[in-house]
């Protein structure tokens, strides 16, 4: 699931950054339990120019649509990767809106047991539409 040649895209996109949920994410017990902390991001290129012409809703995507897609799968059904959550937020996000082209989204986790000062650890995945369907 890359592009032709795995360049980043270009052009405009939505952005959604500092997204916090509470999640039972991990695959160790305890993170099944207590839950933590996820910080989430994410990218969806498309088309914006009809949208900066017009000034209506209708010609883009509401940011609260991808959102919710978000919340829903942090908060949701608990998984034992970050890998999968950020794969069902990108093929949930392709799926529901086709005008979106791309995809990008980061999962972090701001408490994890490593000896040593981090923000976060986690991952980012880039997910392409092709016109055969999602790539």
């Amino acid at each position: 699931m890359t592009s032709p040649g795995h360049e980043m895209p270009k052009g405009d996109k939505l952005v959604l950054r500092g997204l916090k949920f509470h999640g039972y994410h991990g695959v160790k017990p305890e993170e099944r339990v207590l839950g933590q902390k996820f910080l989430i991001e994410v990218d969806a290129w498309m088309d914006l120019r009809a949208a900066g012409n017009s000034d209506d809703l209708s010609d883009t995507i509401s940011y609260t649509a991808i959102y919710r897609i978000v919340k829903e799968i942090v908060e949701g059904t608990p998984r034992n990767l970050v890998e999968y959550v950020a794969e069902l937020i990108a093929c949930t996000t392709l799926g529901k809106f086709p005008r979106i082209s791309a995809v990008r989204v980061q999962v972090g986790k701001p408490h994890v047991a490593v000896i040593g000062p981090v923000d976060y650890l986690g991952v980012e995945i880039i997910r392409y539409r092709i016109n055969r369907g999602l790539s």
